[in-house]
């Protein structure tokens, strides 16, 4: 289990208890994390789950590859450096403490 922090626009974060091998995605849903729409379930389709990723954790999470990076055009937000699905982000002891971002376009 990892902890993930989920910050709002209003600067107010979350932290949840994020099983490892869950996305991201996964664990906001599980904890009704406000913003993370996911309208297509993780199947990298729709771009409603974006988040960026703090400055100081893009080294360990690692940036996107093949079809999320074009995806990330298509987001409502403007890509940033840290941009990521949180789909296609996975939940492991590496990433426990991570804090994410969401969007204001998404809240």
């Amino acid at each position: 289990m990892s902890t993930v922090e989920f910050e709002q626009p209003d600067g107010t974060v979350t932290s949840v208890d994020a099983p490892d091998g869950d996305s991201l995605m996964r664990s906001a849903l599980t904890n009704l994390v406000p913003g993370i729409v996911a309208d297509c379930g993780g199947e990298l389709s729709c771009a409603t789950c974006h988040v960026i990723v703090d400055d100081a954790w893009i080294g360990v999470v690692g940036p996107p590859t093949g079809f999320e990076d074009e995806m990330l055009d298509a987001t409502s937000a403007e890509r940033e450096a840290g941009s990521r699905l949180s789909c296609q982000v996975t939940v492991g002891p590496a990433l426990d403490g991570v804090r994410v971002r969401i969007p204001a376009s998404q809240w």
